[in-house]
């Protein structure tokens, strides 16, 4: 599971930087199929050294270089890919065009021995033709995303209707989804007639948030009314646990025209650069780091049980014949979005002292169960959790799903865990919080070390807790 809609859940930026990075590809690529076929066959493709001591191969570097510079110039006020003519010329032509006399500058600079003719002329038209079939590629590709629901946000709109009816009115766009929307200010009008005129589901229950964010997988929540305190304090309590970003749309200041073109190199404005808005609570779980994340995750997993496999097969072996089975068991936790799902465990007592609630008895450990415990083997089949995309090597550890419930009406930002997905290991763990010190001190500290990983979050920061696991592992450290 790739999850997508989290990848895209704030702008296109992941999808633009990926089409950037494909382009630069294809420039190479052509160039350097053109200096082998301008002398040679097919069938010398293979042969990198006919490109290394071609024409092409110094010009090449600077050429890329320059490319991939200027492509990431152009794009650096998008957050949306844009499907059209236009944006092929802007974000794919003009980078190619300006890298020519800057190339050639350098080569003049150098003064390197480059025999520049007319075959240049034949490249720049393969590279304008290869990179117009790219786009081509990428719109329907994109276009895909869209139909198949994979990158749109589902939004739910708060407000009065005046001010609804000022967002549904606007130019519509396949980004931003209007599932339903929540009339404020006790609405007692006539419900029918607001139905009828928003066209979309029309809530005025505060009782109903709940079931909207369980069943329409809202992306984002646009409050309409940046004044009313009490209203955004109500749906940050209420979405407490859901990964549902909360943005402040300032509906009465109208950019009208676009004139105030300063104020929008400070603020991002929003449908159509019509009305200004502000991130009030956003995941920093998206984008192209959050897709490095999850293929971590994914490479980790299988890497590690593929070197981990003899030994597991030996641990099960004598697990096996001491005390039969079952090896493994299970956990209801709650993970991404407060989602149910069961977390695998091996098993290091005997079965008659697994589920007892009280102390155990450290006599009652499986032989080989104290060794499984004291290097945490027992959370090795969790990697199956990670490759079923359940769980992250790195994140909140997850509990059992009734502790979670009560340790949340002790701690009102407890649920907050569950906007990322639960962890093999995490900033609490690496921390000292861990283990079975249930003490409303340490599932305090355990929540507040996760919320701060989880608003520092970085790939950086998780390949830390990555290395700093191991060493907790190995070591005693103290809390």
């Amino acid at each position: 599971m790739l999850r997508l809609e989290k990848i895209f859940q704030q702008d296109d930026s992941f999808f633009i930087d990926i089409s950037i990075i494909l382009r630069s590809f294809l420039v190479f690529s052509t160039i350097y199929v053109f200096s082998i076929l301008e002398f040679f066959s097919i069938y010398d493709l293979l042969n990198y050294s006919i490109y290394t001591n071609s024409n092409y191969f110094y010009f090449s570097l600077f050429f890329l270089f320059f490319y991939f510079i200027f492509s990431f110039i152009f794009r650096v006020t998008k957050k949306r890919y844009a499907v059209h003519y236009l944006s092929f010329l802007v974000n794919d032509i003009f980078p190619l065009l300006i890298s020519i006399p800057f190339t050639l500058y350098l080569i003049f600079i150098f003064k390197m021995n480059i025999n520049i003719n007319v075959n240049i002329l034949y490249l720049l038209f393969f590279l304008i033709f290869n990179l117009f079939l790219l786009r081509k590629i990428l719109d329907k590709f994109y276009n895909n995303l869209l139909d198949n629901n994979n990158i749109q946000r589902n939004i739910m709109l708060v407000g009065s209707i005046d001010a609804i009816l000022k967002i549904l009115n606007e130019k519509k766009d396949k980004i931003n989804i209007y599932k339903c929307c929540f009339i404020k200010d006790n609405f007692k009008g006539n419900l029918k007639e607001a139905k009828f005129n928003l066209k979309i589901p029309v809530f005025t229950n505060e009782s109903e948030i709940r079931m909207i964010l369980e069943y329409h997988e809202l992306g984002q929540i646009w409050i309409l009314d940046d004044n009313n305190r009490s209203l955004v304090n109500y749906f940050l309590d209420t979405v407490v646990k859901f990964s549902v970003d909360i943005i402040i749309v300032d509906v009465k200041n109208y950019l009208k025209n676009n004139l105030n073109n300063n104020f929008k190199l400070l603020s991002d404005n929003l449908i159509n650069n019509k009305y200004t808005y502000s991130n009030y609570q956003t995941s920093r779980f998206y984008g192209l780091s959050l897709l490095i994340k999850l293929l971590i995750d994914k490479v980790f997993s299988i890497l590690f049980l593929l070197l981990v496999s003899p030994l597991l097969i030996i641990i099960i072996f004598f697990a096996y014949i001491e005390d039969g089975l079952p090896i493994f068991y299970s956990e209801e936790s709650a993970g991404w979005d407060g989602r149910r799902f069961n977390v695998y465990k091996m098993r290091i007592f005997k079965k008659d002292q697994q589920n007892k609630k009280t102390k155990i008895d450290k006599k009652k450990y499986l032989k080989i169960g104290k060794i499984i415990n004291k290097y945490r083997i027992d959370e090795f089949p969790q990697f199956l959790n990670i490759l079923k995309g359940d769980m992250s090597i790195v994140g909140p550890r997850p509990h059992i799903l009734k502790d979670d419930l009560i340790y949340a009406k002790v701690f009102k930002m407890f649920l907050k865990r569950n906007k990322a997905a639960p962890g093999l290991t995490g900033w609490a763990q690496v921390k000292g919080f861990r283990g079975k010190d249930v003490t409303s001190e340490n599932i305090k500290k355990r929540m507040e070390h996760d919320i701060w990983y989880m608003n520092n979050w970085s790939i950086w920061l998780d390949l830390y807790i990555i290395f700093k696991t191991f060493y907790v592992i190995f070591t005693k450290p103290k809390r």
